[in-house]
């Protein structure tokens, strides 16, 4: 008995110390892939392939980074809505052009696709501290240009996009008009335990059992969940249910979390959205639902806060 006790105590400790290992050694490798199997890093099409009119744009984030994205205009005098999209951790902003072009169309809006650190021509290397840094001097860029309305920029993040996306809009209250998750996870730290379930019991969210001790060692947690909450601005909501990457019921968390303290939330599912191909399965629905939620809350509101100022204008002649 004493010696099965023992093995049994081994086995476990054994585990933990596989487990810190591949944290501390690989996790960067787990987290973020901007380079996939077979392809190189570099971007396999521009947006010119695709007869898109674009802008390169160089970027220098505040650790001295220096990023890439593109800037697609709907048109030369279009004013309307400008998305900050943020993508997924895998492949780069080539790979979401097909989407892109689509969005274009369906919403009639402008498209700005950063490069996150590490990926496509972005010097650096990825990490939770250097991408959220990453996101702000998109943000910043934009804010600063004269041929687009700043006031209506809305951040679209899918998967870890999303994560990036919450992040930016809570530090960003009156830069954000309004946000948009698609199949985004609740924290790494509980994608660790529905990747790896072996570890399940020594990591995970705030939400999650166990002894977690293998939190300390992950140096790109974030926790999603416990910023949602604080995002005051609009936020939808994608939720493919046979998403074959993050649990679905990460999609809900999320949801319930910022729903109980803020009323403008909106929560949509797509019974066949996968991970990556909701935009395409859920058709016109999926994208009428968009549509919807940026004209109500990103072009209407901008319509009645500058007539509300007229009128504050005129009362005060």
């Amino acid at each position: 008995m004493v010696s099965y006790v023992s093995a049994l105590l081994y086995g476990v400790g054994g585990l933990v110390v596989a487990g810190v290992a591949l944290l501390v050694a690989f996790q960067e490798r787990l987290v973020y892939v901007p380079v996939l199997p077979g392809l190189t890093k570099s971007y396999p099409i521009t947006p010119a392939r695709l007869r898109l009119t674009y802008e390169d744009v160089w970027l220098r984030s505040s650790d001295g980074v220096s990023l890439h994205a593109w800037f697609i205009k709907l048109l030369p005098d279009c004013q309307g809505p400008t998305i900050l999209f943020f993508q997924e951790n895998a492949g780069n902003i080539a790979h979401r052009l097909e989407m892109v072009r689509i969005m274009l169309q369906r919403l009639q809006c402008n498209v700005f696709m950063l490069s996150y650190r590490g990926y496509g021509a972005s010097d650096g290397y990825p990490s939770q501290h250097g991408i959220t840094k990453d996101a702000q001097a998109a943000l910043d860029h934009l804010m600063q240009r004269t041929d687009i309305d700043a006031s209506q920029i809305a951040v679209f993040g899918r998967s870890l996009g999303g994560a990036v996306g919450a992040a930016l809009a809570k530090d960003n209250p009156e830069k954000v008009a309004a946000l948009i998750l698609e199949n985004t996870f609740t924290s790494i730290l509980d994608m660790a335990g529905v990747l790896l379930p072996l570890l399940r019991w020594f990591i995970g969210g705030s939400s999650s059992k166990g002894l977690k001790i293998l939190n300390y060692f992950v140096r790109s947690p974030w926790c999603t969940i416990d910023i949602i909450g604080q995002v005051r601005q609009p936020i939808l909501f994608l939720s493919g249910l046979e998403d074959e990457m993050v649990p679905p019921s990460h999609m809900k968390m999320l949801y319930a979390n910022a729903a109980a303290r803020n009323e403008h939330c909106i929560f949509v599912e797509f019974p066949t959205g996968m991970h990556m191909d909701t935009w395409l399965s859920g058709g016109d629905h999926y994208w009428r639902t968009v549509q919807q939620f940026i004209q109500e809350y990103v072009i209407e509101k901008k319509h009645k806060e500058s007539a509300g100022s007229s009128n504050g204008d005129s009362h005060a002649l």
